[in-house]
């Protein structure tokens, strides 16, 4: 898998952009099929995107799909019918969705998967490291835990997103799972990624262990919550608990001492890179014009895929500085309602 600073990557993809030839989107359609608007962070993928077809001269429409490979289907099928030229799908399902790239292929419309994986060597896909994602949670909570019963709460299984995050936590907690230093007490897929179904499978874990439970490897912050508001709700508190996609109320929690790391990927440039080449290939240009994209092969199929990887940041209580000056979230945002006594340095 394809590795390097945020800055480096961006830096490479914009060079992929600008090395293809001067194609100019005039007015072309570019439709994006959303699995949902659940988690905080794709309304800010969405003004990314937006604001890099605009500076293409291309037009954006989209569809949600609200959790439904049903509707998501007919919404692919009608943007190609209202004309779009490419296609930026984030796939409620890496395998319901293959009809409708079929679909897409069958019009000679070019997709890019956009954060999740669609296992089609025909489809780019723009992501982070989500195996990386996945070692940062865990070295983050093994830090603070090195020792004790931990959960795992990973993802939806029909993404395979949350596979790849739980094998880089699986990596770091290898040693200490091999040394009896760490024990699996409990783990379990959370369907659509939907918080309330992580709190109850928390809840669950909790009562199966009688509350037993040192430490929760989380894949997402939406998860996270949940987790934590299991935990709480058995007053457990300060329990290690990981996330990612650095929402504000996850932030919040970091700065509060409730949730111990958030894995920020920086969502503005995802959608920056994204809009760009859909664009692109709207205005014909073609994917084979965009240099050292890397083929990878994913996990339970053999067909490589080409895809472009950035890299995420790992926020704990002490770099909270970092979001903030990136313009990511306020201040105020971040140190709400925490402890003048117990603030993190960012909150001082």
């Amino acid at each position: 898998m394809v590795r390097s600073n945020l800055g480096a990557a961006l830096a490479l993809a914009a060079c992929f952009l600008g090395a293809a030839p001067a194609v100019h989107a005039k007015g072309e359609l570019v439709g994006v099929s959303w699995s949902n608007f659940q988690e905080e962070r794709w309304k800010k993928d969405e003004t990314a995107i937006k604001a890099a077809l605009e500076a293409a001269g291309a037009r954006y429409i989209a569809a949600d799909a609200q959790g439904s490979n049903e509707k998501q289907l007919a919404d692919v099928e009608a943007l190609i019918a209202k004309g779009a030229k490419a296609l930026i799908i984030l796939a409620q399902d890496a395998s319901a969705i293959l009809p409708a790239v079929a679909k897409a292929k069958e019009a000679k419309v070019p997709v890019v998967a956009y954060d999740r994986l669609i296992q089609d060597p025909s489809v780019l896909y723009l992501t982070f490291d989500n195996t990386e994602v996945g070692r940062m949670q865990a070295r983050a909570v093994l830090a603070v835990k090195p020792r004790g019963n931990y959960v795992f709460i990973k993802g939806s299984p029909t993404d395979p997103n949350a596979d790849m995050l739980n094998a880089g936590q699986r990596e770091v907690l290898a040693d200490a799972i091999y040394k009896k230093d760490v024990k699996i007490v409990g783990e379990q897929y959370t369907e659509g990624w939907a918080p309330e179904v992580a709190q109850k499978n928390m809840e669950q874990i909790l009562t199966k262990n009688a509350n037993k439970v040192d430490a929760v490897v989380a894949s997402n912050d939406g998860t996270a919550g949940a987790a934590i508001a299991a935990l709480r709700a058995q007053n457990l508190v300060g329990v290690p608990v990981s996330g990612q996609d650095a929402d504000v109320a996850a932030l919040n929690r970091v700065a509060r001492g409730e949730q111990t790391v958030t894995v920020w990927k920086d969502a503005r440039e995802l959608g920056r890179v994204a809009g760009a080449y859909a664009a692109q290939i709207a205005a014909g240009g073609k994917r084979s014009d965009i240099k050292d994209v890397r083929l990878w092969s994913p996990g339970n199929r053999k067909a490589s895929v080409p895809a472009v990887f950035l890299k995420p940041v790992a926020i704990t209580r002490d770099n909270l500085n970092v979001v903030i000056e990136a313009g990511w979230v306020t201040k105020a945002q971040v140190c709400a309602g925490v402890e003048a006594a117990k603030a993190p340095p960012a909150c001082k």
